[in-house]
């Protein structure tokens, strides 16, 4: 048995001296990123890893980063990135819920994470941003080569948290399978070739960065220029350089406020996609205008990966996500599974090897997930078109996207309601030009006294910045349906234009 992942992907690159990594420091080549790889698997066998233990990661991006990854699925190990806006807090649950063996941070949060990986048993390492830390000490003590452990299609790869708009986060299972199956789609479906190079500026927490960009570039033999964020003077500075993009609906309305970014900057580049949120089609229009090329929209959730996209020769038609991908059954469905018409507004349901195992340790939630016949239920709200073009027009729960990232309302409302003055709360989201959602708490208080700048500052230590809110609204009452229901939509009507003069 071969590493499935790891063996698909990359090794056939392992004497390659094509670049892989670009950044301000130079070139790293495919033979030295994989090098490295070896060294920190290395690393990860001598710290106490067995094949199939989680390896939990919240560091900022970096090219070791990256490799850490590719170490982990090759040692045999369960990669768990974790956001970097998660305070100790949050951490906790993810690391203890996954029950990590390897834990690595930020040398400035290990402090804080200590008593976590003590509880845990869990070995704990550093790395930083600059690539110092207490990991990569210990892989420049290792040898650069490393025989890959045996992984199978359904071997777990990877572990990524995501949830419902109740209850706590649930640990998405991909396997090797859902991996290399959707690379080796999205390479064809894409047109991706060795001559790609793409402007990397996402996270490698989430799947879009880490799995549908990284693995693809790899897989194909390309290269990327591994930014550590979106930043409008690197975006610019570096374009003529590319010939791809990946990112959020935020890159591409930042792109479009700055005139430097014209026609001529852009004429080269071949692709610009976006995902992770909606695309306004007002946005997609407005690039069109100015550049002459169409961005190409897709859907894709942590538990499928990609599963539809606008096509790459063919009508990229804005507002819409495209149609079903080579290899992935996609309809729409009322509550019950049943098939709808064409045009009918239903819930996405799709089946296909992109599709997750299961939530870890969840299976009363991993069946409820599923139909008899193995369809997952979405949850997201859309009608096909007689053409199979797939708009996303809500979704069944109240889950918020703010810049590409989710926010569950139920997690933000338990902390509001734990603050002392407060009745009740409601979080919601209001469209926001650069976020595309932004996240809004309205509260209903005992204390009257009780201010935003009060709820925001018992909020800074306790949730990430993306999930707090933006705006916070005092009222009497809550409004409620006849069964006592809060009546969100509503709510949202009301504040629909809340940020419509940001």
């Amino acid at each position: 048995m071969t590493n499935h992942l790891y063996d698909t992907l990359f090794a056939a690159r392992e004497t390659s001296e094509k670049a892989f990594l670009i950044d301000n420091d130079g070139e790293m080549s495919y033979r030295a990123f994989l090098e490295r790889v070896n060294q920190l698997a290395n690393a990860l066998i001598e710290s106490g890893l067995q094949t199939g233990d989680r390896v939990a990661v919240q560091a900022q991006k970096s090219k070791a980063q990256l490799a850490l990854y590719v170490a982990t699925v090759k040692a045999g190990g369960v990669y768990l990135p974790l956001n970097t806006a998660y305070t100790a807090h949050e951490l906790e649950y993810f690391i203890t819920n996954a029950a990590a063996s390897i834990i690595v941070v930020d040398a400035g949060n290990a402090e804080k994470v200590k008593d976590i990986a003590d509880r845990q048993k869990a070995s704990l390492l550093t790395l930083n941003q600059d690539e110092t830390g207490s990991l990569t000490s210990l892989a420049d003590q290792q040898g650069t080569a490393f025989t890959a452990i045996a992984r199978g299609l359904e071997d777990l790869g990877a572990i990524l948290y995501t949830s419902g708009t109740t209850g706590r986060s649930k640990g998405a299972q991909l396997c090797h399978r859902n991996l290399v199956s959707n690379t080796q789609i999205l390479k064809d479906f894409w047109q991706f070739t060795q001559e790609d190079v793409l402007l990397h500026m996402l996270p490698i927490y989430h799947t879009h960065g880490l799995f549908v960009a990284s693995n693809l570039l790899a897989y194909v033999g390309g290269t990327m220029i591994f930014l550590p964020k979106f930043d409008i003077e690197a975006a610019i500075a570096w374009m003529p350089n590319a010939t791809s993009m990946m990112g959020v609906p935020t890159f591409y309305t930042r792109l479009l406020a700055d005139d430097r970014f014209d026609k001529a900057l852009s004429a080269h580049m071949r692709l610009f996609i976006s995902g992770s949120a909606p695309l306004l089609a007002e946005t997609h229009k407005q690039f069109e205008a100015r550049t002459d090329k169409k961005i190409l929209e897709r859907y894709g959730m942590t538990e499928t990966n990609m599963s539809t996209s606008n096509p790459y020769d063919g009508d990229r038609i804005a507002g819409t996500v495209g149609v079903p991908l080579p290899g992935v059954d996609v309809r729409i469905a009322d509550e019950k599974g049943n098939l709808l018409p064409r045009g009918e507004i239903g819930i996405i349901e799709l089946k296909g090897d992109n599709v997750f195992t299961g939530y870890w340790q969840m299976p009363e939630k991993t069946a409820e997930s599923f139909r008899p016949d193995g369809y997952f239920i979405t949850g997201d709200m859309a009608r096909m078109d007689e053409n199979g073009y797939i708009t996303i027009v809500g979704r069944d729960k109240d889950l918020i996207i703010s810049g590409g990232l989710n926010v569950y309302p139920k997690e933000v409302e338990g902390l509001i309601d734990a603050i002392e003055g407060v009745s009740e709360s409601a979080v919601i989201a209001a469209p926001h030009k650069d976020f595309g959602e932004a996240v809004v708490a309205v509260i209903v208080r005992r204390n009257g006294q009780l201010t935003e700048k009060d709820i925001q500052q018992s909020l800074q230590d306790r949730l990430a910045k993306f999930k707090q809110p933006k705006a916070v609204i005092f009222l009497d009452e809550l409004p409620r349906n006849t069964m006592g229901k809060v009546q969100k939509a509503a709510l949202r009507k009301s504040y629909e234009k809340l940020f419509a003069s940001v």
